[in-house]
């Protein structure tokens, strides 16, 4: 989507925000699948073994299907953001360079996940850079919106609530799963 400045606003234009984003949602969505191995048979294994090796795979599969999930809702929303964000200024390009920080640490957060599903401590790192995702995502929308300083002046204030309600929705529900993880964390393993 490309920005257009009227010569009465002031800032930069967002195409250059945009697409550093696309390029490292995409490079992260890609490296998630790296955590995912062809099983290995060892001498003296039968390839009727293979089964039973793939479904060790379960709990990174798992990781790799929610990250991606995750991951690509928080690319749907910076790129919505971006439908209503029609221009930028430096706190605007540090705060989406934050965000993009975190979003790359992904992989590795889903991989300590998928290694030792089991871990109170590997939840939570992953919970909280979810958490992390999203207060930035909502911190690039606030200082957007606040004072429509980078959206239109017309911008419906009902949609900017409606907005943050949905952003900080998600954290709620992400602390609750590293609490839960404290208690039980059974929910990858297969009977």
């Amino acid at each position: 989507m490309k920005s257009t400045i009227k010569p009465d606003e002031k800032g930069l234009t967002t195409n250059r925000i945009e697409t550093l984003a696309d390029g490292i949602f995409a490079i992260v969505m890609t490296l998630l699948v790296f955590n995912l191995k062809v099983p290995e048979l060892l001498p003296g294994m039968a390839l009727s073994d293979l089964p039973a090796r793939l479904l060790e795979l379960w709990p990174k599969l798992l990781s790799y299907i929610i990250s991606f999930g995750v991951t690509g809702i928080y690319w749907i929303a910076h790129h919505n953001q971006f439908f209503y964000i029609k221009r930028a200024d430096r706190w605007l390009l540090w705060i989406n360079i934050l965000f993009l920080m975190l979003v790359a640490l992904t992989p590795f957060s889903a991989a300590l996940l998928g290694e030792y599903p089991s871990s109170e401590i590997a939840v939570a790192v992953y919970g909280c850079n979810m958490i992390l995702n999203r207060l930035v995502l909502y911190l690039n929308w606030w200082y957007a919106t606040c004072d429509n300083r980078l959206v239109s002046a017309n911008l419906d204030p009902k949609l900017v609530k409606l907005i943050t309600r949905r952003i900080l929705t998600a954290p709620l529900f992400y602390l609750l799963a590293i609490g839960i993880s404290f208690f039980n964390t059974e929910v990858y393993n297969v009977p």
